[in-house]
């Protein structure tokens, strides 16, 4: 006689990311995603003005967009992500026009960046699992022709990545090297989230 066993616990994303989506979705999570809309760009600003590292940037975003979904969803195991790019000191976000993103890229042609991306999972409207992950990124030196025709092809389909690219497509032919996780780049830190999700048998381990 077989036995059914009890469905996996409902994972909720808060945040709408295709990408986050259907990474959590192909690694077997059973997950559901809304959007947490904050005004990040004049959070950012702030946490930086106030002396906040990237790193804490980043977390802070995510923490707020979990906490946020906590509140409408008390009961759900919800999950806050955020991503930001760091280059010299400076956190940048996502490129509101095509101009905003040559701009960006004319900077980061030639040079080495970081995308550091948080999660942070909530418990019972509680904070009980956060990581960071961290990348770096290095550019290679393309020419502002190369640079305007990839804008064309692309734009809007980058506008709500930080940098104004997408590694998993064109964007990869930007790059001279990576170093760091994948998944990480993609505004996940899929692995560790996995691990966690098995300790806690939120997933079969």
């Amino acid at each position: 006689m077989s036995t059914l066993l009890p469905p996996p616990r409902l994972l909720r994303l808060a945040s709408g990311s295709a990408i986050r989506l259907h990474l959590l979705q192909a690694a077997g999570v059973w997950v559901s995603a809304t959007a947490v809309h904050l005004d990040e760009p004049a959070l950012r600003q702030s946490l930086t003005a106030e002396g906040a590292t990237p790193r804490d940037v980043a977390g802070t975003l995510a923490d707020l967009k979990a906490r946020k979904l906590a509140a409408r969803e008390p009961d759900a195991l919800i999950l806050g992500c955020d991503q930001v790019l760091e280059q010299d000191g400076t956190v940048w976000g996502k490129p509101e026009t095509a101009d905003a993103a040559r701009s960006q890229l004319r900077r980061l042609r030639g040079q080495t960046h970081r995308l550091l991306s948080a999660a942070v999972l909530y418990e019972a409207q509680q904070p009980v699992w956060r990581h960071v992950g961290e990348v770096r990124l290095t550019m290679r030196t393309f020419s502002d022709a190369y640079l305007d025709a990839y804008l064309v092809r692309n734009w809007p389909d980058v506008r709500d990545q930080v940098g104004g690219y997408k590694i998993e497509s064109e964007g990869v032919r930007l790059f001279s090297a990576v170093e760091g996780d994948y998944f990480t780049v993609l505004g996940l830190p899929l692995l560790p989230l996995l691990s966690y999700l098995s300790q806690r048998g939120f997933l079969p381990a």
